[in-house]
């Protein structure tokens, strides 16, 4: 499931809910929660989509310590600290129930009349606008060159890149990366805690939970545009919901064809997120030199590239 694409879904996956909102608001929120309970999916989505893309997880190594302080087990499909499967499982059941019914449709009633570089352009401009609680992140992590990356990535892809719809700063030099409060809580040693998935925000951990309300609350864009109850704010989440729907119907079709999809989803969110923390505090994956002639040694077997690697089209 998805990396970046996972990042941008994040940013579309929570709704402000508070009881005392006047009634005029009142039709608007449901809609908006409505959308955002399909939100829930596209981090699903964009996780078995990283997935694809990643080796099944070796052992974890003596000098290494687990995001999860839960027992160890040789299946990374069930690496996840899961207490709450039964729960779980339930809730992916609707989820992905309302994805065929409703938001599948229409995410492919989309791709069917929209031309490729019109929906690139729409993914860029929604990319764009969550920069600014990147930036706000960064600073957070201590990492003033990423804060200023972003910051320049933002002013120049929203005047020259026309509002972010061409990521002009990328061929300047300067790449986007993903930041978000579930990040930072974990560069600062915040446990991940039981897996969840919740059907109005999707697959999360705790840790990551708190951090989803978080980015929603600060969020810089959301609080200049008047937060998700707004003609701005509906209509930003309404378009991110059905743009990473579309760029991950090939995630969903590889759910389908998983023999355990909720382990599947769940399996590539945990990989994602560690994959997300390494970004945050420095580690890196010992990958191979391919400068490097190939090993001929019989010990080592060689890899397979996973089916379907690589963001769909």
């Amino acid at each position: 499931m998805i990396g970046a694409s996972v990042k941008q879904v994040s940013k579309v996956s929570m709704v402000e809910v508070r009881p005392a909102h006047a009634r005029r608001h009142a039709g608007l929120a449901t809609t908006a929660l409505g959308l955002i309970v399909a939100a829930g999916l596209m981090a699903a989505a964009s996780s078995t989509l990283a997935q694809t893309a990643v080796e099944p997880a070796a052992a974890p190594s003596q000098d290494t310590a687990p995001l999860v302080d839960a027992p160890q087990v040789r299946d990374p499909g069930l690496a996840a600290y899961d207490p709450l499967e039964g729960f779980n499982r339930a809730s992916f059941g609707v989820s992905m129930g309302l994805d065929r019914a409703v938001i599948g449709p229409i995410a492919h009633g989309y791709t069917a009349v929209t031309p490729k570089p019109v929906r690139n352009r729409v993914s860029s401009v929604i990319y764009n606008l969550g920069e600014p609680s990147t930036a706000l992140n960064d600073v957070l992590q201590g990492h003033p060159k990423r804060f200023g990356v972003t910051t320049s990535r933002f002013v120049i892809n929203s005047t020259i890149g026309l509002l972010g719809l061409f990521d002009v700063a990328a061929g300047m030099g300067l790449q986007g990366h993903g930041a978000d409060f579930g990040q930072t809580f974990g560069r600062y040693g915040v446990k991940p805690g039981p897996y969840l998935y919740v059907p109005v925000m999707g697959p999360l951990s705790f840790r990551e939970g708190v951090g989803r309300a978080l980015d929603f609350a600060t969020d810089p864009v959301g609080i200049i545009g008047g937060g998700y109850k707004s003609t701005f704010g509906a209509t930003r989440l309404g378009v991110g919901v059905v743009d990473v729907r579309a760029r991950a119907d090939g995630a969903f079709r590889a759910l389908d064809d998983s023999v355990d999809p909720y382990v599947t989803a769940r399996s590539a969110y945990g990989q994602y997120r560690e994959s997300f923390l390494r970004e945050a505090t420095g580690e890196v994956q010992a990958l191979p030199d391919f400068d490097d002639a190939p090993s001929t040694s019989p010990e080592v077997p060689p890899s397979v590239p996973a089916p379907g690697a690589g963001e769909p089209q």
